[in-house]
């Protein structure tokens, strides 16, 4: 008997019913919590599609992991806890990092700017080498002179190009000492850097409008940071694991040094992102709610057209509880179905806009990194979106069902 509520609604669903209105209002129904389904996977997946995007960015110059101090901008480069973290088995490349804020002048335009000094297997720990533009070869220095690689946005505000001619004056204010307003030069500190011809180009604002990659004794020098390091920089070798390496790490790092992998070391910008998709998830479902009011429309029609039918079901024996499971068995069967059809077409839009791009970035698609919207299908997003489908669904016929079954009982 435990079945029986549910067989009678399934011939009730697919049945045809005495007055046609129904059966439309029913397909109506379908649809409409189909559509908020697909509305949600695709959504979802075009929010991972740009995050995944955004990810792959950052890993041309963010290490795997970045070892920072707890308190303060920097710590002793020889830091017994440093020296373990480079003799870890899992560390292929470990680079030390000097980064701090100074000022640009290259021709009478000025900038302010980040210079990143590192150590000189830079271009071992990060793809710095796949995003270079230019004529010229990453370098940090040769002989005495300190080459200095920069933004390719950065390098459209000083008018440098790729390769610039003379030097590029860079200026940090003293560690020690008092700013002298009658002789402000004199509480600066000033470098130069020659270009090595080329600029990178990370597509992230950040780096590309504002960074500046020289060498660790540069950055020392400018800032007045002799021994001292920002970060200690790290890449795994091939097949570690990272979450385990990063547990091994802090643990022995202490309340010393954080350790930061890439999400980590990004946190604004993904926390933005998630922020952004949690608020998409949020308005399509009230969305969703919405189209579950066409799913009791159709059952409050379906009660009244089977009410000679439940009188009947009362005289072979039906007890008011199963009559009342049935019609909630009706909505939710709608509510599956809906889901299940929808979950499946938002799988082939994604799978159709990965393979042919059909929506394009507008009419200035080809100014961006990418031409279409970028797609990427997580499973667990696939699970989220089918439960709420099924609890929206289930919560929206709920009273109700209850309610105008019980009319029609009495």
């Amino acid at each position: 008997m435990k079945s029986f509520p549910f067989y009678i609604a399934k011939r009730y669903l697919f049945a045809k019913k005495s007055t046609n209105a129904i059966n439309v209002i029913s397909a109506v129904s379908v649809v409409g919590v189909a559509v908020a389904t697909m509305a949600l996977v695709v959504t979802l997946s075009v929010f991972n599609g740009f995050h995944d995007m955004v990810a792959t960015f950052f890993t041309a110059l963010d290490p795997q992991l970045k070892v920072v101090p707890t308190t303060g901008k920097t710590a002793k480069a020889d830091d017994p806890v440093l020296q373990s973290i480079r003799q870890l088995p899992q560390v292929d490349v470990a680079t030390e990092s000097v980064e701090d804020h100074a000022l640009a002048i290259y021709n009478g335009r000025q900038a302010m700017v980040t210079v990143k000094g590192v150590s000189d297997n830079f271009a071992e720990l990060t793809h710095i080498t796949d995003i270079l533009y230019g004529d010229g070869k990453f370098s940090l220095e040769a002989a005495n002179l300190q080459y200095g690689t920069i933004g390719i946005r950065l390098a459209e505000e000083l008018g440098t190009g790729s390769r610039w001619d003379g030097f590029m004056h860079i200026y940090a204010p003293k560690r020690e000492g008092q700013l002298d307003m009658s002789n402000p030069t004199e509480s600066f500190v000033e470098d130069s850097l020659i270009s090595p011809g080329v600029v990178f180009a990370a597509h992230q604002s950040k780096y590309d409008r504002g960074f500046i990659i020289a060498p660790i004794s540069f950055a020392r020098n400018l800032f007045g940071q002799e021994g001292n390091l920002s970060s200690l920089e790290l890449r795994l070798k091939a097949g570690s694991d990272l979450d385990a390496v990063k547990k091994d790490i802090k643990k022995l790092c202490g309340d010393k040094f954080r350790v930061l992998d890439r999400f980590e070391q990004q946190e604004d910008t993904f926390k933005i992102m998630q922020i952004e998709k949690l608020i998409a998830y949020i308005f399509l479902t009230f969305i969703l709610m919405v189209a579950s009011f066409n799913i009791i429309g159709s059952l409050s029609m379906l009660i009244i057209d089977k009410k000679n039918d439940v009188q009947t079901l009362r005289n072979l024996g039906a007890s008011d509880q199963q009559i009342t499971r049935i019609f909630l068995f009706e909505g939710r069967l709608i509510a599956l179905i809906g889901a299940v059809l929808g979950i499946a077409l938002g799988l082939l839009l994604c799978w159709l806009q990965q393979r042919f791009g059909l929506v394009a970035l507008g009419e200035s698609s080809g100014q961006f990194v990418v031409n279409a919207y970028p797609v990427s299908v997580h499973p667990w997003d696939v699970v989220v979106v089918f439960f709420t489908v099924i609890a929206v669904g289930w919560l929206a016929v709920w009273y109700p069902v209850r309610y105008f079954a019980k009319r029609l009982i009495e």
